[in-house]
């Protein structure tokens, strides 16, 4: 049980123990007095803002109405969705307040926090996914592609969830505007209805449809993509010492790899230092492979999608199928193991990857992702 469990508001009192949440949370300390611009949060801070989130929450009968577990999710991405404003927050020089960004961010603050609390894997990308894509619900309809924002959010999320996150963050603000941003969420639901995916993902017609759909503009529902494949390349993904070399080793142990650490030590370059040459020799090595047509692995720590998705643009301009093999273990587990190697990456370049690249692959990216988090292994 984590924290989240304990404090989650439940019956019969429904009640918001804030003093409990003060002191499990110190992360809370740094939302407080952090200002917000009066137009749209004229209640105050960004703690204010968050705590009047959660007793929102709180109060409305359909999140009541939830079993104890999903609660505790959106009562999670309650806590947490604004996690990253005092990184974010900005004065302009009309005297406006912005936080561009927030919510990227705070899907990789809140991924490390759940995480180091043990928070189990499914849960957490629930929650993660729900503060990366919170505003969503408010300004659906502003996208360029609506369709695919909200097809995206089904493969990661409940998208019934997101939207009532989206009316807890509406109903726990003070701004003259909140009457039309609850009709923006009744729209966001109305949408995800006739698209099928308001409570479950989007049923693509095949993996290599849901593939094409994510990286070309211009595909319309329904989507059924020809599938000329010719190869499959793995793409492993995880924090140093998390395990991949063991997991290619054991799964795939006669297949061909591409191991950024090996051109690592072959072109003598440290972890700590620019990597430019390292990418490009291997990213030769892997045109020479997907010329013949050759299934192979690539292996490096692939954190961010910003990493993944020019790797991934590569492959599949040679027809490649892409499955991306995500391998996790407990933060004790992963430093030891890092320490252990004969190629140790400095802590500090761990932490910075903690807190500033780890987003976890998710389908809207491969024809296939498995998730192997410790013991467990989640494939789709």
């Amino acid at each position: 049980m984590t924290p989240f469990d304990a404090l989650c508001p439940g019956p019969p009192s429904w009640r918001v123990e804030w003093d409990a949440i003060n002191e499990a949370f110190p992360w809370v300390t740094r939302m407080r007095e952090c200002p917000q611009d009066k137009r749209y949060h004229a209640e105050g801070d960004v703690w204010i803002h968050t705590r009047m989130v959660c007793e929102a929450l709180a109060s409305l009968p359909a999140f009541r109405e939830l079993p104890a577990d999903e609660r505790t999710i959106l009562f999670a991405a309650a806590l947490l969705h604004d996690v990253s404003k005092p990184d974010c927050t900005r004065h302009d020089t009309d005297g406006s307040i912005t936080s561009r960004g927030h919510a990227r961010r705070g899907e990789m603050a809140a991924c490390a926090i759940l995480w180091r609390l043990g928070c189990p894997f499914r849960s957490r990308q629930h929650v993660t996914a729900l503060v990366r894509h919170h505003p969503l619900p408010l300004v659906l309809v502003a996208q360029q592609n609506p369709e695919r924002a909200v097809l995206e959010v089904s493969l990661k999320t409940r998208c019934d969830w997101l939207a009532m996150l989206a009316q807890a963050d509406v109903l726990g603000r003070e701004s003259q505007d909140g009457k039309e941003l609850l009709e923006q969420i009744d729209y966001f639901r109305m949408f995800c209805t006739e698209l099928n995916c308001l409570v479950s993902p989007y049923s693509f017609a095949s993996d290599h449809s849901r593939f094409v759909f994510f990286r070309k503009e211009d595909c319309r529902l329904p989507y059924a993509a020809h599938d000329d494949s010719c190869c499959e390349v793995v793409l492993l993904s995880g924090l140093p010492g998390a395990g991949k070399d063991h997991w290619l080793e054991r799964n795939l142990p006669n297949r061909e790899t591409i191991s950024l650490d090996r051109v690592r030590r072959g072109m003598k370059i440290r972890p700590d230092k620019s990597q430019g040459a390292v990418v490009s020799h291997a990213r030769e090595a892997a045109r020479v492979l997907l010329r013949k047509e050759t299934s192979f692995a690539w292996n490096a720590t692939n954190l961010s999608r910003q990493v993944r998705r020019p790797l991934i643009d590569l492959f599949a301009r040679y027809r490649a199928r892409v499955r991306i093999v995500y391998v996790e273990v407990s933060e004790a587990a992963m430093r030891q193991q890092n320490r252990n190697r004969d190629d140790a990456v400095p802590e500090a370049v761990v932490e910075d990857l903690i807190a500033r690249r780890w987003q976890i692959p998710d389908l809207t990216e491969a024809h296939r992702v498995d998730w192997h988090v410790s013991e467990t292994s989640v494939e789709r």
